[in-house]
């Protein structure tokens, strides 16, 4: 008969039995950014979900096309205001400005015949001081966003009904029409694909590329722990794959949105803000514990401040694009805008207390909804139906941020 051998007490921890090690390290990633993995798991379900359901009308070239222009707004605020809750605090008046500023661009480009360029960089002006008035309020005179914002809500909607005195203005130039439904124009010889696209998509894959090799490089020179080399050969090989899949989507059609180029100068100039900048730090550092941040001589009044004047001017910027969309600014314009981009901020990640919460979560977050909105719409699902389907994506979301920090704080 024999006898096990007892374990030594000194021996190596290993990995659970049976588990092999690159397994666990993918476990152990995936927990590290639940949130992140998380949304981008539920957003490629859905996709694929409504791309049975709907027959694979889903993710034609132009629907697809048709998906990017019809959240472009959307997208937009979102990323705006993602920015603002990570700060810790929150925007109602959004909507509200996304209509007086399409008010404003009517009456300019309509009443007033000023060219179309003018009357963008006009608007986009008028929601920065919308942005700054706000802004001074919440962060200098100290009246919660909350109270300020709602005020602003009212505001700005009375102020779009006297500007266009109950009516809608149209037409707009066709360039500025261009901003929402434009595609950039083809060029190079015939290949059955548009080339300007093929080139932009192939630029993206190299730096996505470029990135996953470099950020590697610097983990390994500071001894931080990666991710299998087989593992994270097969996360290039899926960045790759998804690239060329959506590149050659929308190259067999119009090609690239102008609004698509106009949200990736957001996601890349803000994300890069947020990341790396000092400012970006501030506004995290704020979100997470201000009286820490204070302490540690953060100028909390003018970053947040700050914070809400580039809502504004994002405010603005879709008020734009949505009223370019419609070729019409209209009183009714804007109407729970807010809540689109409050939802799309917290299915991509933020947090109620702050200081949590990434750019290109928020797009993530906007592009569920948006992916829910047109799969539910071309299965005829009634739009009844959809606010309960929305509401309950919600509250999932935020459901599982407080089972997350709970899980961590074991």
């Amino acid at each position: 008969m024999t006898t096990a051998t007892p374990l030594r007490e000194d021996a190596p921890a290993g990995p659970p039995s049976g588990r092999p090690a690159a397994l666990t390290a993918l476990l152990d990633s995936m927990r590290t950014n639940m949130r992140q993995y998380g949304m981008l798991v539920a957003l490629l379900f859905i996709v694929v979900l409504f791309q049975i359901w709907t027959g694979g009308t889903l993710l034609l070239p132009n629907n697809v096309s048709n998906l990017i222009q019809q959240n472009g707004y959307i997208l937009i605020l979102a990323i705006g205001m993602m920015i603002v809750i990570i700060a810790g605090h929150i925007d109602l008046s959004v909507g509200s400005l996304v209509a007086f500023v399409g008010a404003m661009s009517a009456v300019m480009m309509v009443k007033q015949d000023m060219p179309w360029v003018l009357a963008l960089a006009l608007s986009l002006l008028i929601g920065a001081v919308a942005g700054a008035w706000q802004g001074f309020f919440i962060a200098y005179v100290g009246i919660p966003s909350f109270i300020v914002t709602l005020a602003g809500m009212l505001l700005f909607r009375g102020l779009t009904q006297i500007v266009l005195e109950g009516q809608s203005l149209a037409p707009f130039p066709e360039g500025f029409q261009n901003i929402a439904k434009g595609f950039i124009p083809e060029m190079g010889p015939y290949t059955q694909y548009h080339n300007p696209t093929l080139v932009l998509g192939a630029l993206a894959l190299v730096v996505l590329l470029y990135r996953e090799v470099r950020d590697r490089r610097r983990e390994s020179a500071y001894a931080l722990e990666v991710v299998p080399k087989s593992l994270w050969i097969a996360k290039c090989v899926a960045i790759a794959a998804a690239v060329i899949a959506f590149t050659l989507t929308l190259a067999s059609f119009h090609g690239v949105p102008v609004v698509m180029l106009i949200m990736c100068a957001l996601l890349i100039g803000l994300g890069y803000v947020m990341r790396n900048a000092v400012i970006g730090r501030h506004v995290y550092a704020l979100g997470g514990n201000k009286a820490a941040a204070k302490l540690s001589g953060v100028k909390d009044k003018r970053v947040v401040f700050l914070v809400f004047v580039n809502m504004g001017v994002l405010a603005a910027l879709a008020g734009c694009v949505y009223a370019a969309r419609l070729n019409a600014g209209t009183p009714q314009a804007g109407l729970n805008f807010e809540l689109e981009a409050i939802a799309a901020s917290f299915i991509g990640g933020a947090s109620m207390s702050g200081g949590v919460g990434t750019v290109m979560g928020a797009v993530i977050g906007g592009l569920v909804l948006g992916v829910l909105n047109n799969g539910m719409s071309l299965v005829g699902i009634g739009t009844d139906y959809q606010q309960v389907i929305k509401g309950l994506v919600l509250l999932a979301a935020v459901g599982f941020d407080i089972w997350n920090k709970r899980k961590a704080g074991r």
